[in-house]
């Protein structure tokens, strides 16, 4: 039998940190969802967080503020709730979109542990900004807590964590065996829960990890033939603003290597989904990774559209 799995990674333009905009917004993402499925793939999705876990944690920083016999919620708390609030809508759209083209399929939300190595170089670089604007003596209290903070001019100050690559993921087990059992799966939220692993008991970190990064993981660790990253754009383009503006279609491994070494794609948006799709490719044989529009997930999987390496 054909093996058809396919990752199917969310970018921010899904969602909003908006209650009712986001569950409009969904919709969208669940029609692409029932497009794959109607095409015959085994589905895992994964999504980005941002902004919401930055909501979440603000929220519930401000609310210590107002009593203080509360503690400030750790990034990995904040991370495991943005991932019930977003699987949530995310579940009940897809399953009303299917459910309305006549396709019973159950839709299942994970909450899931990616393990981090407590010795990434991510942890002595944060890149990953979070959070409200502060004061300076509020920035000030986040130093002395050991926290890492950057100024942003005429705005204020923010923190920032460290995005760690994933190591691990704790429930493969169990998105196998949804998979296996006919289910859509909701796995790796907003990049996973990031944990660190202190023999029996796995301890949350204070960092954030890159969701494609994730989506290329959990597609290695299912077995899938393709891993498709949607976004805002038909295609990934770099050199915007300038003479030399590219537009990347069908690449080689080694082709997408070189891009990937030459310096010219964006480190927080763009590098990410080349490298994340490049080591998924890299991995095995008759592997696909695509990166395009989130209303175009049909034409990207039949390779009539997008930026794709195989």
């Amino acid at each position: 039998m054909e093996n058809k799995k396919i990752v199917v990674a969310l970018g921010r333009n899904a969602f909003s940190d908006i209650f009712p905009k986001q569950q409009e917004r969904v919709k969208l993402a669940a029609k692409a969802i029932a497009d794959l499925v109607e095409e015959k793939y085994e589905v895992v999705i994964t999504h980005s967080n941002g902004p919401q876990v930055g909501m979440i944690q603000t929220a519930m920083t401000e609310f210590t503020r107002l009593d203080s016999k509360y503690t400030v919620a750790p990034m990995s708390v904040c991370n495991a709730m943005s991932q019930g609030y977003i699987g949530y809508d995310l579940q009940n759209a897809v399953r009303a979109e299917l459910l309305d083209r006549g396709i019973y399929k159950p839709v299942v939300t994970l909450i899931t542990q990616v393990r981090v190595d407590p010795f990434d170089k991510a942890f002595n670089n944060p890149t990953k900004v979070i959070g409200r604007y502060m004061t300076k003596d509020e920035a000030e209290l986040e130093e002395k807590k050991g926290n890492y903070v950057v100024y942003e001019e005429g705005k204020g100050y923010r923190r920032i964590i460290a995005s760690p690559k994933p190591v691990d993921i704790y429930e493969i087990d169990a998105v196998n065996a949804l998979l296996n059992a006919n289910q859509i799966v909701i796995a790796g939220g907003g990049g996973g829960i990031p944990v660190l692993d202190q023999r029996t008991t796995l301890k949350g970190a204070s960092a954030i990890i890159e969701k494609d990064y994730t989506a290329a993981k959990l597609a290695d660790m299912v077995d899938a033939t393709t891993l498709l990253i949607l976004t805002s754009n038909d295609n990934v383009t770099i050199g915007e603003g300038t003479q030399n503006v590219q537009v990347l279609g069908t690449m080689t491994v080694e082709e997408a290597e070189k891009m990937v070494k030459s310096g010219e794609l964006d480190p927080i948006t763009t590098l990410p989904k080349i490298d994340a799709s490049l080591s998924f490719v890299e991995a095995k044989k008759g592997r696909r990774a695509i990166i395009t529009n989130l209303e175009k997930a049909r034409e990207g999987v039949q390779e009539k559209i997008g930026t794709i390496i195989k």
